[in-house]
């Protein structure tokens, strides 16, 4: 598991963390700016409970990373709209106090802050904001491997099954033959049983012709004259 001064010291353990920005607001509210997305530097240092020169140094050392995180500095123009939009979200005359740098504003976002949280030694808020961070992967760790022992009970499972199957094929095996037996049985049965119908047919029509000849031999023996004439 990294320790504190392991994300403190390495760009590629806070890289891992960047995305976890809800670890701010779970050791404090950070309060915004009108759109909701950025911060001044005020903010920032208001957040952390240091000076604002604090974390001017802060960015200034480590500026390509914060800003790969979402650093930005207004000037000019682009200071102007972005002036002009804080004003319109604020509205009425709340609009008339939002204060900014009079030739350019840096702007954090969550990001940034975070980044800022896994950087700064000296402040309490930021060494919560790194133990929460710390608890946290401990926590997704211990659920790693807490998976990854019901994986290794079901593969265990799943290998008695191989074996019970292994053993169940050859059984499997000898009740398809006998099954295979049995169809020709009944096939045998069946043609018998058609030849049987067969000259059970023969004998029915026997039997008419048979009945006819008694018939007519009762008839004879019935009328002697007839006979006698014959």
């Amino acid at each position: 598991m990294p320790t504190e001064v392991a994300l403190l010291e390495s760009p590629a353990l806070r890289v891992e963390q960047m995305g976890r920005v809800e670890a701010l607001d779970k050791v404090k509210s950070l309060v915004m700016l009108p759109d909701g997305i950025h911060l001044r530097t005020e903010d920032v240092a208001r957040y952390f409970e240091v000076s604002a020169e604090v974390v001017r140094k802060l960015t200034q050392r480590h500026r390509a990373e914060v800003e790969e995180n979402g650093l930005r500095l207004l000037r000019g123009a682009e200071l102007r709209v972005f002036h002009r939009d804080m004003v319109s979200l604020r509205g009425g005359e709340q609009a008339v106090s939002f204060p900014q740098a009079p030739t350019q504003l840096t702007l954090f976002t969550r990001r940034t802050v975070l980044n800022v949280a896994m950087l700064l030694r000296d402040s309490d808020i930021a060494r919560s904001v790194r133990t929460h961070l710390l608890d946290a992967e401990e926590d997704l760790r211990a659920s790693y491997v807490s998976l990854e022992r019901r994986v290794t009970r079901i593969e265990g499972c799943l290998l008695g099954v191989g074996s019970a199957l292994q053993e169940l094929g050859p059984v499997l095996g000898r009740m398809s033959q006998r099954l295979d037996s049995l169809d020709r049985k009944l096939d045998v049965t069946h043609q018998a049983v058609g030849e049987i119908g067969l000259r059970l047919a023969d004998v029915s029509r026997d039997v008419v012709r048979l009945d006819a000849r008694m018939d007519g031999l009762c008839r004879r023996l019935r009328d002697p004259g007839r006979r006698t004439g014959g």
